[in-house]
């Protein structure tokens, strides 16, 4: 009779009855009592109340019941700690059994038991079966070293058990050797520093790569895993390592194969990209990856999603294997799109026809989600390789006189990105677009249509019929398409101004007065501004030429990228999305990424955040400055440049941003056309705190300081005020800063004058970043020593954070998302403001003012979320979000960043500039 007998229902009293049969003296009745426990415990039954007996059944040769008594010891010792410690003393027994199966069992089941008042009991047993002459024994001990480093990292390492693990690298036995390495790999995973405990040096990837051969497959997974890790030391090394793993390309293991792809992926970046073994290389890469998606369909949709990471980095591996690609009639739609998607990144010239032939047969599909993605496909190849793109309008021709409705209007989407790529070629096909125009009724198809209606008015005879017909539904409209109306109704006006005027205005009459949508009101107020002053003006604004796009526009950032080519065959490549970003604990954890090739501009060029060295004696280094030594002249900073910059300073253009003025030059009035409107009086300027003193008369011998720090034009000043309150002339100023925390010297002489009693005279001191640098507390605190004709004058000031705030303090959306989530959130602080005025929109062009830039705004059930970063003048950059709740005067200011002591000062200047009215 099988075992299923034990899951029957029992009657009442079942407890006592097993009580007593776990105490009997027949070990036949010791055995099924205990089965009974365990079936009891397995269908969710408390069965905790026989923890002492079903323990002293442990004192038995019976391995079959050994084991039993052990795992229900595993799922009841956290919640009886105090009965657990009764065993101990089996566990030490049973790790000197003359039996490798049992001693393996005892410290298999010593590393699951979570109780930290036995842990140190066990440590003894443990260290003899590291050295146990049984392999079996010493893997599971391996094994039980991750476990106890998570219940106590500290205890693991005082015991000098992580160098027993690194000995068991060096095994004779490949399945021990697997194991340690699993066990190591897990154990720098958990690293609270985010820095690996173990580093792996020349002969240990020796060691693992003989063993690579003889170990079982998930054993080979764990070795090539930890092999991915490792950087060489030479492109020697790299060549050998990859020699030695190709093999593993031909396993049947779909894990092993893309466990040694993701080796090999690292590799080749060392390796010089042009010889001859690179090609062979990525040669040997191609039928394994094609292999794979002959396997079952889940297996081949994680193979796509990594196939799709290896496309985007190196896209020459597959370029030749396009047809293993296309679609099978069979195939889940899962596979199918991802698949599609795959066909879009190889498509060249030299296989667009066969590429556009299959997706020409896909849009003939029944599933619609396919057939849509099939006719997106169709555009993306039109944009991304030129020679096909008549072809390609061809076909999609050929897809719209199908009259199905879904296909029609995804064509005429992707026709609508066509004409964006290629200008003045293809508008003939207009009129045809045009006859499809009543069957359009989703908003991303009537938006292009009124795109291309308004971008080419001047070849559409009734252009204004058209529209109009649009307006006579305007308030049901998807504000998409609202937009778009307003916007093909203005370039119609400037375009045909004598026949068009009662149609613009109703339409701005809409926007501006009917709408509740403050972007559809605001972008009519400008327009109807820019058309009733300037003309002219809003022809080059609205008709101004477009920037080409490009087909690439769904690539993964490079970073990130960079991260997921090292985490191939894991989850994270199936995401495409970095650990941190969806497993909890992992925010501390090291981060991988590919190594620079040798030579490389990342490697040579990269600029690094300044450290802030730590403070040491700081009077003696005032008192030891050279006062009366001539500041020498810093040399002019470049303009600051930034690959990032989202708006390139149209937008300033637009609203009548400050100009890069001379010093002393006056600021022409800004306010322009929209002043009116917007009630704008001056040109916002950055925040600068008023002056306070810094250094009083009757400490100066008569010599009074005020100051403050600002910032104009990207140039850092202290802004001071010399009073006399003495009887006699002072003369002979000269200025000297102490290290400081961010580098701040005077960029220029302290070129004062004579200043006669009762005297007082302004002074801007211009600022430069090159001074030495030492940590100070508080960390924006700036020693001065000031010096004159009478004595040298020594006091201290505080630094307004903000003035280190730089003008190219902005990131793409992507390059934000993705550094917020790979910094710890440990380094995440959060800040109250208070006494809020004005809404998200006034808040963050107030910002933008103070280099505080505002790379997003999303409104999350009701509240407006600002997503902003910002620069200091030593590279560490601070991220941060702000959750305004609409009619709340209050709001909770987050922050992330690498430097997370520089918080406490960004928020107080946050502070500082959103309530400065």
């Amino acid at each position: 009779m099988t075992d299923s007998k034990y899951f029957t229902t029992t009657k009442k009293g079942e407890i006592f009855e097993l009580k007593s049969e776990l105490n009997n003296d027949k070990k036949e009745k010791k055995k099924e009592a205990v089965k009974k426990v365990i079936a009891s415990m397995t269908v969710g039954k408390d069965v905790s109340a026989l923890f002492p007996d079903v323990v002293n059944c442990m004192q038995t040769d019976n391995l079959e019941l050994k084991k039993l008594v052990y795992l229900y010891l595993m799922n009841y010792a956290k919640s009886q700690p105090d009965m657990a410690i009764m065993a101990v003393n089996t566990f030490v027994k049973d790790c000197e059994d003359p039996n490798p199966l049992i001693r393996a069992l005892a410290v298999r089941t010593m590393g699951c038991i979570r109780v930290d008042k036995i842990t140190e009991y066990l440590c003894e047993p443990l260290r003899k079966c590291l050295k146990d002459e049984d392999p079996y024994v010493r893997k599971t001990a391996a094994v039980c070293v991750a476990k106890l480093y998570d219940i106590s990292s500290g205890l693991v390492e005082d015991q000098g058990f992580l160098e027993q693990l690194k000995d068991l690298l060096s095994d004779s036995n490949p399945m021990v050797v697997a194991n340690a390495v699993a066990a190591l790999s897990e154990i720098n995973e958990s690293s609270p520093t985010g820095q690996p405990l173990v580093e792996l040096n020349h002969a240990t990837i020796n060691k693992l790569l003989t063993a690579l051969n003889e170990c079982t497959e998930w054993g080979q997974v764990f070795i090539l895993d930890s092999l991915s890790n490792y950087n060489p030391k030479d492109e020697r090394e790299a060549q050998s390592i990859c020699e030695r793993i190709t093999p593993r390309l031909a396993h049947a293991n779909a894990a092993v194969v893309l466990s040694a792809v993701k080796v090999l992926m690292k590799m080749m970046e060392i390796l010089a990209g042009d010889t001859e073994f690179c090609g062979t290389l990525s040669k040997k890469l191609a039928p394994p990856l094609v292999t794979l998606l002959s396997s079952e369909p889940e297996v081949q949709y994680v193979a796509l999603r990594n196939i799709n990471l290896i496309v985007q980095k190196k896209p020459d591996i597959l370029k030749h294997e396009m047809k293993v690609f296309f679609v099978k009639y069979n195939d889940p739609i899962y596979v199918k799109l991802e698949k599609l998607d795959i066909m879009i990144r190889l498509a060249s010239q030299a296989n667009i026809a066969q590429v556009l032939s299959e997706l020409k047969e896909y849009a003939t599909e029944v599933d619609v989600d396919f057939v849509r993605k099939a006719v997106r496909a169709i555009g993306r190849c039109a944009i991304k390789v030129e020679p096909s793109a008549e072809r390609c309008v061809s076909t999609l021709l050929d897809l719209i006189q199908t009259k199905v409705n879904y296909v029609v209007q995804e064509a005429i989407v992707v026709i609508k990105d066509i004409f964006r790529k290629y200008p003045n070629k293809y508008e003939s096909i207009i009129s045809t677009l045009c006859e499809n125009l009543d069957t359009l009724d989703e908003p991303e198809a009537r938006a292009s249509m009124v795109w291309i209606i308004g971008e080419y008015a001047e070849r559409i005879d009734n252009a204004d019929e058209l529209l109009d017909s649009f307006l006579e539904g305007f308030a049901d409209e998807n504000a998409q398409v609202q937009l778009q109306l307003l916007t093909a109704v203005v370039k119609l006006f400037l375009k045909r101004p004598a026949h068009t005027q009662a149609l613009v205005q109703h339409v701005l009459s809409l926007a501006t007065q009917d709408s509740d949508n403050p972007d559809l009101r605001d972008r009519g107020f400008i327009y109807w501004r820019l058309l009733s002053t300037d003309p002219a003006a809003a022809k080059e604004v609205v008709l101004a030429d477009k920037p080409l796009i490009s087909e690439e526009t769904d690539l993964l950032e490079p970073t990130l990228l960079d991260e997921l080519i090292c985490h191939i065959s894991s989850l994270a490549s199936v995401y495409h999305k970095p650990p941190t970003a969806f497993v909890e604990g992992r925010s501390a954890g090291i981060r991988k990424t590919l190594p620079a090739r040798q030579g490389s501009v990342e490697e040579t060029n990269a600029q690094e955040a300044t450290v802030i060295p730590n403070q040491e004696s700081l009077i003696g280094d005032l008192l030891s400055m050279d006062i009366g030594s001539t500041v020498t002249q810093a040399a002019p900073a470049a303009p600051p440049t930034s690959n990032v910059d989202l708006l390139g300073g149209g937008l300033d253009v637009l609203l009548g941003g400050a100009s890069d003025l001379s010093s002393g030059g006056v600021a022409p009035s800004t306010t322009g056309l929209l002043g009116d409107i917007f009630g704008l009086s001056s040109s916002p300027t950055m925040y600068t705190p008023p002056k306070t003193c810094w250094l009083p008369a009757e400490k100066g011998k008569g010599l009074e300081i005020m100051g403050t720090f600002a910032r104009r034009n990207g140039q850092m000043t202290m802004d001071l005020s010399f009073t006399n309150k003495a009887m006699q002339a002072m003369s002979g100023f000269a200025i000297q800063f102490n290290k400081n925390s961010f580098g701040i010297a005077p960029a220029a002489p302290l070129n004062l004058g004579a200043l006669q009693p009762g005297q007082t005279l302004e002074y801007n001191l211009p600022l430069s970043t090159n001074g030495p640098v030492q940590r100070m507390e508080p960390l924006t605190t700036l020693q001065v020593a000031v010096k004159n004709n009478v004595d040298v004058f020594y006091y201290a000031c505080q630094m307004h954070i903000q003035v280190l705030f730089v003008e190219d303090g902005t990131l793409d959306k992507r390059v934000f998302l993705t550094t917020w989530r790979d910094i710890p959130s440990a380094n995440e602080v959060q800040y109250t403001l208070s006494d809020l005025k004005g809404n998200a929109d006034a808040i963050s062009a107030k910002m933008t003012h103070n280099n505080i830039f505002t790379i997003a705004k999303r409104n999350v059930e009701g509240q407006d979320m600002l997503y902003q970063s910002l620069k200091l003048t030593n590279n560490i950059w601070v991220l941060l979000e702000l959750k305004l709740q609409p009619g709340v005067n209050h709001a909770t200011l987050s922050l992330k960043s690498r430097s997370v002591e520089v918080a406490p000062y960004v928020f107080q200047a946050y502070d500082a500039v959103v309530k400065n009215v």
